[in-house]
């Protein structure tokens, strides 16, 4: 890592874009993706810098996209808004240029949405999902009304800067001992070259109704402080389907993957073993 960014992987033609991503583990693993939350400067590893090589020991091979708009990928403002199809058509582009022809999927917040949507749309490509605080679970509005993002929206009235960054994080996380000056670093980084559009131009459905078409299994962790997620959303999740669970987090906020990375580790690769 140089100057606080975040490390520089591979890059791959994703439709219109240009992709990056890092990788990790065994070549001939079963593939385990990890999709990325939202956010001013987020990144694939800003959110799962502490779990791929628990999975890459476990034999899997472990792909960390950044998807469209964040992290070193394209960010192109030519394209209309950034939608959930937009991410979801970009991602897959991305994934059957790496010559993956089927995975299981770790999303959190944004990204738990993405990987939901995909599972709707192409359910042979989607063997299991881990899901941290999934988005898209309401219609939009619905997460206006949430406490840490009226906060996040009263914090960033005052003007994005590495301040209001500082703020805004701690707002993610129980304990907000984890927002290191090194998080803050990679964040702030990666938002010099992101434009405001793609986070205000953001459009998301409503895909808690249709959790019940799901087959695959599904793990959710859900922190019992998260005041980004509507919380009616882990009952959807866990009444999905037979094959699935839910683990809910007391003293965590909305990143368990970093919170409580230990635990969700052991967890997410027993599922993935045993189901």
């Amino acid at each position: 890592m140089s100057g606080g960014r975040p490390p520089e992987g591979h890059y791959v033609q994703a439709g219109p874009i240009r992709m990056h991503y890092l990788e990790f583990g065994k070549k001939d693993g079963p593939v385990v993706v990890f999709l990325h939350g939202s956010g001013p400067g987020n990144s694939a590893w800003a959110n799962f810098r502490f779990n791929h090589e628990a999975f890459a020991k476990a034999g899997y091979r472990v792909l960390l996209p950044d998807m469209i708009g964040f992290g070193y990928t394209d960010k192109p403002l030519d394209l209309g808004d950034y939608t959930l199809q937009l991410f979801c058509d970009t991602l897959m582009a991305g994934l059957k240029e790496m010559g993956v022809s089927s995975c299981s999927f770790v999303g959190n917040s944004l990204g738990g949405g993405v990987a939901i949507q995909i599972a709707l749309d192409n359910p042979d490509f989607v063997e299991k999902l881990i899901l941290m605080g999934p988005g898209c679970l309401e219609e939009q509005d619905a997460y206006w009304t949430m406490p840490g993002i009226a906060k996040m929206m009263e914090i960033n009235a005052a003007g994005v800067g590495r301040e209001t960054q500082a703020q805004v994080l701690k707002l993610f996380a129980y304990d907000d001992s984890i927002i290191t000056q090194e998080l803050l670093d990679m964040r702030w980084a990666i938002a010099q070259s992101q434009p405001k559009e793609v986070i205000t131009t953001m459009k998301t459905p409503e895909l808690g109704s249709r959790m019940t078409e799901l087959t695959c299994p599904i793990l959710t962790f859900w922190g019992h402080n998260d005041e980004f997620m509507p919380p009616q959303g882990k009952e959807k999740c866990i009444t999905a389907n037979a094959h699935s669970r839910l683990i809910e987090v007391n003293a965590c906020g909305h990143w368990v993957m970093i919170e409580h990375a230990r635990m969700f580790n052991a967890a997410s690769i027993d599922f993935l073993e045993h189901g």
